[in-house]
């Protein structure tokens, strides 16, 4: 079962770590990344730009509203993700409590829905994980 590990945490924290403790901590996050991968249980995974670079987008009678930044003011920031491939649930928070940030901020470990199978579309099979 396809699962998404979602890694929240403070982009201030981040901000005041020095070269030193940034450039550990992405080590860190590489390792887990060669292993995920590695491994076979990772498909995807990608970390974020900042929060001050996303657009929210709503659409309210018929016209598109967009609005600088998250749409929420939160304490933990998403800040990347993993889609991984386990075999239940307890897999997957294995390898969520992995991520290096589970132990600055949190993962949240969220259950892919799966629809029946669409058949091919636009080349790419169609699981109901696309935007």
């Amino acid at each position: 079962m396809k699962y998404l590990l979602l890694i929240y945490d403070d982009e201030g924290m981040w901000a005041g770590m020095t070269p030193e403790e940034s450039q550990g901590l992405m080590q860190e996050y590489f390792a887990y990344s060669e292993e995920a991968f590695g491994s076979g249980v990772a498909k995807a995974g990608d970390a974020l730009q900042p929060t001050a670079t996303a657009t929210t987008v709503r659409v309210r009678d018929g016209q598109t509203l967009t609005t600088d930044g998250p749409y929420a003011e939160t304490k933990e920031q998403l800040g990347g993700y993993y889609l991984v491939d386990a075999a239940d649930l307890d897999e997957a928070i294995r390898w969520a409590a992995k991520i290096p940030s589970a132990r600055i901020g949190s993962i949240e470990v969220r259950p892919v829905m799966e629809f029946p199978d669409q058949g091919e579309e636009e080349g790419h099979e169609h699981d109901g994980a696309e935007g």
